[in-house]
């Protein structure tokens, strides 16, 4: 096996991607993912958990980039403003677009993996809301700031995801008009 070519992580979201995409999620095995990448299963498990795991290796990466940036937010700015300005951070740590839209294709078609994808989801919120409690934010304004935030981070990825021309400077664009679109809803009228 050849160790030695560096990439490790990416190489092995890459391989079961392909083979999920190819023999479905069910019918692969962590062997033939380590094979495809070129590498051991002691060199999958040392990444991965579980074969579920293997297309959510950037959470803990999005989230501390979450937390960072909430962070270097000034003292004293709103909740939401809060979050959405970490939020446009996403793209430092995102994966390639062509390989975002198709691991949300093979997750979409997956009940495991969109039950993963839900508690990934989960951790996320609660870190958020954790992080927004420390600079000093009521518990329940953050937790509703936070539910709100990633309703808007959803659309906002989903939408920049999908519009091929757009990118990582549109991100923040996006995430303003999903945010327009939420206000726009929430006091009775329809996104633009």
């Amino acid at each position: 096996m050849a160790r030695w070519e560096g990439n490790t992580r990416n190489r092995l979201e890459q391989a079961a991607l392909e083979l999920f995409e190819e023999q479905g999620y069910d019918r692969t095995t962590v062997a033939q993912i380590a094979q495809r990448a070129n590498l051991t299963e002691r060199s999958f498990y040392r990444w991965f958990a579980d074969k579920r795991e293997v297309l959510f290796g950037g959470s803990q990466e999005l989230e501390t980039e979450f937390v960072t940036a909430i962070d270097a937010v000034p003292p004293g700015t709103p909740a939401l403003p809060t979050l959405l300005t970490a939020f446009a951070t996403a793209p430092r740590v995102f994966r390639p677009r062509e390989f975002l839209l198709r691991r949300a294709t093979v997750i979409a078609a997956n009940p495991p993996l969109r039950e993963r994808e839900l508690i990934k989801l989960v951790t996320i919120s609660e870190t958020l809301t954790s992080a927004l409690n420390d600079r000093g934010i009521d518990p329940q304004t953050a937790r509703l700031a936070t539910d709100l935030g990633l309703s808007v981070l959803r659309l906002a990825t989903e939408r920049w995801m999908a519009e091929e021309h757009r990118d990582s400077n549109g991100f923040p664009e996006a995430l303003s008009i999903a945010a327009a679109d939420l206000l726009a809803v929430a006091t009775g009228g329809s996104p633009a």
